[in-house]
């Protein structure tokens, strides 16, 4: 139950729906056991954020943008089968500071944008790695003195 959570999820939730009321929701949710988001478990909130989640529409507007920044990035040149690459990528400060998985509506637009700039650019350079530098084979001239002395 209770704990230190960010509700933020939620009220953002109900700022899309007119007329809904907090009370009455978790009042719904929790089978009349509680009318407060703190006394609600984890369970019954994600519950009830993934409905409202869906009656808005929101979680298909996620699944639409995270499905077309994959794209994107795999066009730029992430590779996007290994979900490691995908989060650091995302981690970056330059790209969004933050988990692919953590991306709200807002921060996908965003990435959205900045990898459309990255293809106008030419997509991401591959950073050769050290290894490439290490076996290089590289030539030295020694001179040998004057060969006719011999």
């Amino acid at each position: 139950m209770g704990g230190e959570r960010n509700y933020a999820r939620f009220y953002c939730l109900l700022k899309q729906l007119p007329g809904a009321d907090k009370e009455t929701l978790v009042e719904q949710y929790t089978n009349g056991r509680t009318t407060s988001l703190r006394e609600m478990t984890v369970k019954e909130y994600n519950a009830m954020c993934m409905s409202l989640e869906d009656h808005t529409g929101r979680r298909v507007q996620v699944r639409k943008r995270r499905s077309l920044c994959l794209k994107l990035m795999q066009q730029s040149g992430v590779d996007t089968t290994d979900w490691q690459r995908i989060n650091d990528f995302c981690r970056h400060p330059r790209i969004a500071g933050k988990a692919f998985a953590r991306l709200n509506v807002a921060d996908l637009d965003l990435l959205q944008t900045k990898l459309r700039s990255i293809m106008r650019k030419g997509g991401l350079k591959p950073n050769p790695s050290r290894d490439e530098h290490s076996n290089a084979t590289s030539f030295v001239y020694i001179p040998m003195g004057n060969m006719a002395e011999s």
